[in-house]
């Protein structure tokens, strides 16, 4: 790819194939897409067993469908058949639709486009906009991702409105751009960046794959005998007061919270190996390992071996315990290690024990590997959307 960051031809983007010279088009949003009405249907009244129209929620906008929308393959919700609107529009090959609501100003006009219609009728449901470029200036596959490029969704930041939800509407659409290339341009960029989220839904099986299987073997191996020990005579809980505001962005030592590492600071808590389990809130009862010096928020607790016991077992045993009867509360879950240490587990003898350890170990680190090339991929995709436009 050549790069123009030295040359800085106007309107053009910063990275782009060799073989294209020139300047893009710049259009407004507005000039290039007409837009159509859209219903508000509630997930209430979709159904994904049968029907014959498929809704696009603007939920599965945000979590659940690629940029790229296979109607063929992609799994969506149908209208139930007594909920179905009088009037509609029905998708058509390369049209788009845009999320107009999200609590994340990234995420206000997330954008995904119409692939593979064949002959199953899809509409455009709850919160979103339903655009189609009629005058063809397009190539379909290219639209999906110039509405995800950095370049669209910083003028989007700019204009979204709001204070908790953030939103946008038609209107909106006059005030903001999309670079245009030559049709053979933008079959070139769409292809590259359709292979890479074929790679990335590729690597995401892998993961769910194996991810299946660690689980399965840990219940199968952390089970197969009658629970024997309490988890409370294997383990000490250890709890924190740290709160997130209080961590740093570069620091001493890691410090974990419920999505994982969340920054640092420059005493530990801990020296060695733990078992961490998140005591509250939506994630509650996911557990992970750390090892060496490292602190923890409050919304963890962290468990320490007792006797003689081999803590990565009882790491894969906490991994596929049953920590709901445990849970307390209504709008927040808890669990309380005073509760469920008193369950009992089975603990085998200390050698079956790093056996079993060892085995899962193994799977789980190269679940590591995986999960590392995942974020690799969407590295690169992101590079690209943020210099491939204009």
């Amino acid at each position: 790819m050549a790069n123009n960051n030295e040359n800085k031809i106007l309107n053009v983007p910063n990275l782009r194939f060799p073989e294209f010279t020139g300047e893009w088009k710049k259009i407004k949003v507005s000039e290039l897409l007409d837009f159509y009405s859209t219903n508000s249907l509630s997930w209430e009244q979709l159904d994904y067993s049968n029907g014959k129209i498929k809704n696009l929620h603007y939920g599965l906008i945000h979590k659940g469908v690629p940029t790229m929308v296979d109607v063929a393959c992609d799994a969506l919700p149908y209208i139930k058949e007594e909920s179905m609107p009088k009037s509609f529009t029905i998708f058509k090959e390369g049209d788009v639709t845009f999320a107009d609501a999200s609590e994340d100003t990234n995420d206000v006009a997330k954008a995904i486009e119409v692939i593979n219609c064949d002959n199953q009728q899809i509409v455009s449901g709850l919160h979103t906009i339903h655009g189609r470029d009629n005058s063809e200036q397009t190539v379909i596959g290219y639209k999906g991702y110039a509405f995800a490029s950095d370049s669209f969704h910083k003028q989007i930041r700019r204009i979204a409105q709001g204070t908790k939800v953030f939103s946008i509407s038609t209107r909106n659409f006059d005030e903001v751009y999309i670079g245009i290339p030559s049709k053979e341009e933008q079959t070139k960029i769409a292809k590259l960046l359709i292979a890479i989220d074929k790679r990335i839904a590729t690597q995401n099986k892998i993961i769910d794959k194996l991810q299946s299987l660690i689980k399965g073997l840990a219940v199968a191996l952390t089970t197969k005998g009658k629970p024997n020990i309490a988890i409370s005579q294997r383990l000490e809980c250890h709890s924190s007061t740290l709160q997130e505001s209080e961590v740093l962005s570069n620091g001493l030592y890691k410090v974990f919270g419920a999505n994982g590492l969340v920054g640092y600071i420059n005493t530990a808590q801990m020296n060695g190996d733990a078992i961490l389990v998140i005591k509250d809130g939506s994630g509650v009862g996911t557990v992970s390992y750390a090892q060496g010096k490292f602190s923890v928020i409050g919304t963890l607790n962290y468990l320490t071996a007792i006797g003689n016991i081999d803590l990565r077992y009882l790491y894969f045993a906490l991994s596929v315990f049953n920590f709901q009867p445990y849970k307390t509360g209504m709008a927040i879950p808890h669990i309380y290690f005073k509760d469920y240490g008193k369950a009992k587990i089975y603990c085998p003898s200390i050698t079956e024990q790093k056996s079993v350890a060892n085995v899962l170990d193994k799977l789980e680190s190269k679940l590591f590997v995986e999960q590392g090339l995942l974020a690799s991929f969407n590295q690169q995709k992101q590079y690209l959307l943020g210099q491939m436009f204009i």
